[in-house]
């Protein structure tokens, strides 16, 4: 099984509160001239077929960016599997063709750009029905890949369970972890997954796109 990249919508994770970086959305704070979000679209965009931004509040905070924006459907700020099932609904929707589910945090970026067609060759290969990323043995969870199929499941897990964390829900379906080896920078090695949750990651950051 060959997956091609109209299967495949994309979700860019922007829902939470930020509060490590002080609150107010990490993901426009400036990186290197431009705001975080900005990168990440950049690298994710290619990726897959269509891409929604998963924010709360004003999404006219968020016009420039040309992208859908929809808010969490479970309320409460409930964590990124509140993302994810925003995501998945929003494809069932709105994304004709789309099997798949790619979703990507709004504080990476340096994510990896071949993400989407590695997970996509791993699920294909294990027959699997999720996919997460990983480096240096640590798992990256809000990176996936996700079967639209799952959805239904997934609201149940949410609201009859009050499921909120991800490796909670994804341990009761076939799950295939792809390790991602590190990226070259001026700064010497980088994880592609480095986030910036904190204003020293920010500046961090600055050094490695130097």
């Amino acid at each position: 099984m060959i997956l091609e990249k109209t299967q495949v919508a994309g979700v860019l994770l922007a829902g939470g509160l930020s509060r490590r970086m002080g609150g107010g959305d990490k993901c426009l704070r400036d990186l290197g001239g431009r705001p975080i979000l900005a990168h990440i679209i950049e690298r994710a965009a290619p990726q897959v077929g269509t891409l929604v931004l998963n924010a709360n509040g004003d999404p006219a905070r968020f016009e420039c960016f040309g992208l859908p924006v929809a808010a969490d459907v479970v309320e409460g700020y409930a964590g990124p599997l509140a993302g994810i099932l925003t995501g998945l609904d929003w494809a069932a929707a709105q994304a004709p063709g789309a099997e798949w589910l790619a979703s990507f945090a709004c504080d990476a970026p340096f994510l990896p750009e071949d993400l989407v067609a590695r997970m996509m060759e791993a699920v294909a290969a294990e027959g699997a029905d999720l996919a997460c990323a990983v480096t240096h043995g640590r798992t990256h969870p809000v990176f996936g890949l996700w079967r639209l199929g799952l959805r239904d499941d997934l609201r149940r897990a949410m609201l009859e369970e009050e499921m909120r964390k991800v490796d909670r829900w994804t341990a009761r379906h076939k799950l295939v972890e792809v390790d991602f080896p590190d990226l070259k920078s001026p700064a010497g090695p980088l994880d592609p997954f480095f986030n910036t949750n904190r204003p020293e990651d920010l500046e961090e950051a600055a050094r490695y796109l130097a």
